[in-house]
């Protein structure tokens, strides 16, 4: 699954009414809130606190009503899967986190933009280095069209490393009479129509880890190992815009951004600093 400009999705989140969301702080009317007032914690309700808040443990969601859930049939299998993710790495680190939330904090008081893309839902089959890299520059390059339109910062999010279930209307699928469990993902269970491929395989979870693991790994080089430099945004048109007007009209924005870069070195202005060469590029899911 391919990811388009036309069907990558675009999330704009902003705290101001009106056209107030697209003045920068510092020319509109709107007051500035410090960051602490976004993450001050609300006063809590006079309701008492439920069990499992008051007991948060690694394991309290258990406690809790979840639906879209697949069932397995084999619990020593599930106990050793889950066994297995427990002693690995995680995926992401506490200081991405923070890093994150401060960002969706400025642009919840108007201070920016979130744009974030990806595909419907990951697959092992697709897994490739390019389709990564793809779908990188895709939003990159959407990015690059908001940040120049709108002068303001935009926070890069990929739908990626991590996108695998699917949830599904009904927990059947038919076909010529033959009734089998739904597909859910490749983190559940398989697409082919057979038994055992629709069987709910715990150990695909596993196997989603070390993909997803893969993913971050390659969109860590792209946005930090040269690819993402600003100087190289003409690089980040793809193939099969190349000869279409989008790809034109994509070609003339970044020559006025040339013509920027060219004045600033000309100025004096560094633009070999990280802030012209490299970009912080976030992933989310679906829980």
């Amino acid at each position: 699954m391919k990811l388009s400009i036309s069907s990558a999705a675009l999330l704009f989140a902003s705290g101001l009414n009106g056209g107030a969301a697209f003045v920068p702080v510092s020319l509109g009317s709107a007051s500035k809130s410090s960051l602490s007032m976004v993450a001050s914690v609300p006063k809590s309700s006079s309701a008492p606190a439920s069990p499992t808040q008051k007991e948060w443990s690694p394991s309290s969601w258990k406690n809790a009503v979840a639906k879209q859930m697949p069932v397995y049939e084999n619990e020593e299998e599930l106990e050793e899967a889950i066994q297995t993710l427990n002693g690995v790495a995680p995926l992401v680190f506490a200081g991405e986190v923070r890093s994150l939330h401060e960002k969706l904090a400025r642009v919840s008081q108007g201070q920016g933009f979130v744009l974030m893309g990806g595909d419907c839902a990951e697959s092992f089959k697709e897994f490739h280095v390019n389709h990564v890299r793809d779908n990188f520059r895709v939003i990159m390059q959407m990015a690059l069209v908001m940040t120049f339109g709108s002068a303001m910062p935009v926070v890069k999010i990929g739908r990626m490393a991590g996108q695998f279930a699917k949830p599904r209307s009904e927990p059947n699928e038919v076909i010529d009479g033959v009734s089998l469990p739904s597909y859910r993902g490749d983190n559940v269970n398989q697409e082919e129509f057979t038994p055992e491929a629709r069987r709910n395989n715990p150990f695909l979870m596993v196997k989603a880890y070390h993909q997803s693991a893969q993913t971050l790994n390659i969109l860590r080089a792209f946005s930090t190992g040269g690819f993402a430099d600003i100087s190289r945004l003409h690089a980040w048109n793809l193939d099969f815009v190349e000869n279409t007007e989008e790809g034109s009209r994509y070609r003339r924005l970044a020559a006025k951004v040339d013509e920027s870069l060219r004045f600033m070195k000309a100025i004096g202005v560094d633009t070999s600093k990280p802030e012209f060469t490299s970009v912080d590029f976030y992933t989310a899911h679906e829980c």
